[in-house]
């Protein structure tokens, strides 16, 4: 089976921060976390900063393409934060980051150049032999490609460039699958054939290949139903819903600080603290990504406890109605993913037992289609205030 690797050559490396105060689930916090470190001074400061070997207070580097945030080095920092910008943490955690590179060790400036309202990152996922989920997910918003468990997968931009632009696949490989299915294959066919029949491998994300047409037209409509509930509305695009009778509702109020989440099957009721959400279905309440429970990571990542006196300490001293909100999309999401992934089943136990082709007139691929495509339309703004001509 050819791998995806192959068919989307160009693929990056998951951001690496090197401190998680940088990233939140509500950006308030962020502006309360930067205000208190440039308030202070010192090695106070370096020690509330997190010094690694890839940033320091004293590090000089660029902007990141697009963002205008002050490339001064940090240890004169003295003015407001930066606006922050909505990314997605990990394979479902809608959350903000401060887009400063002066603050994150790899934030792979060539993501933030391709990253537009026409751009979807695919995130290879890795897992376990159990409860692995998809081997693939898709996203509108920037992934930082974290994983909850295992090895992280490679970032692929769908787009080489802003706007939509030249698709990250194969080249030739378009016109071979439409010489093999008799009909037009466009750029986002093959991107939804990778979103439904992507499957995890010894050796990384392997997609097969139909021999028969009407397979590759069925994960196509499987692929597109998934990616529109995992763009989750981004972008203009449409916001997933439930039908009427089946959306979760909050049943009692959430208490200020919820201290532990819980599932009554019976009642198909979420239990938060003291408060009560239903419906839930229990597939969303089990549904799992590289073996841990989504809905039980979501609430970890805003309650789990942290260091006294560190920036991570400043959040929310009382549970905000925004969270609520963004649980029950999440459980929205989760529900929807599951009624087609029992459809996208059937389709992998047909697809694993139908003949399947290769594309060897494709491969390899040019050692070019594996780099970033220059994109030099604007201006990005170097260490200190300086640019380059090239």
């Amino acid at each position: 089976m050819p791998m995806l690797d192959d068919l989307m050559p160009w693929g990056v490396r998951p951001l690496r921060t090197g401190r998680s105060w940088v990233l939140a689930p509500d950006p308030e916090t962020l502006r309360a976390r930067w205000d208190r470190l440039v308030t202070t001074r010192g090695t106070e400061r370096d020690a509330l900063f997190g010094c690694t070997r890839g940033r320091t207070p004293r590090t000089a580097v660029g902007q990141l393409p697009g963002q205008r945030t002050a490339t001064g080095r940090f240890a004169q920092e003295d003015g407001r934060c930066p606006e922050p910008v909505r990314i997605l943490h990990g394979p479902f955690d809608q959350q903000w980051l401060i887009p400063d590179h002066r603050l994150i060790d790899s934030a792979r400036p060539e993501l933030w150049r391709v990253a537009d309202e026409r751009q979807v990152f695919v995130l290879e996922q890795p897992g376990p032999q159990q409860n692995r989920g998809p081997a693939v997910l898709v996203s509108g918003l920037l992934p930082d490609g974290h994983a909850p468990t295992g090895r992280p997968g490679r970032i692929r931009p769908f787009y080489r460039r802003p706007g939509g632009v030249e698709p990250n696949l194969a080249p030739g490989l378009l016109g071979a699958l439409e010489r093999q299915y008799g009909q037009e294959v466009a750029p986002e066919d093959a991107l939804a054939w990778v979103t439904a029949a992507s499957e995890h491998s010894p050796t990384g994300c392997a997609v097969p290949l139909p021999a028969d047409p009407a397979l590759w037209s069925l994960g196509i409509d499987i692929g597109r139903r998934l990616m529109e509930i995992q763009l989750r509305g981004v972008h203009g695009r449409q916001r997933p819903r439930l039908p009427g009778g089946r959306r979760p509702y909050v049943r009692t109020a959430l208490p200020p600080w919820p201290d532990a989440l819980a599932y009554d099957r019976a009642q198909e009721t979420l239990e938060v603290g003291t408060g009560r959400i239903s419906p839930v279905p229990v597939s969303a309440w089990e549904f799992r990504q590289g073996g841990v429970r989504v809905l039980d990571l979501w609430f970890d990542n805003r309650t789990s406890p942290v260091a006294p006196g560190t920036l991570d300490a400043l959040r929310p001293t009382s549970w905000p109605q925004e969270w609520t909100s963004e649980l029950l999309a999440l459980i929205t999401v989760l529900s929807l993913l599951s009624e087609v992934g029992a459809d996208r089943d059937d389709f992998l136990r047909e697809l694993a037992g139908g003949d399947l082709i290769e594309v060897p007139e494709v491969l390899p691929v040019p050692a070019e289609a594996r780099r970033p495509a220059s994109v030099l339309d604007h201006c990005e703004e170097g260490p200190e205030g300086q640019f380059a001509l090239l």
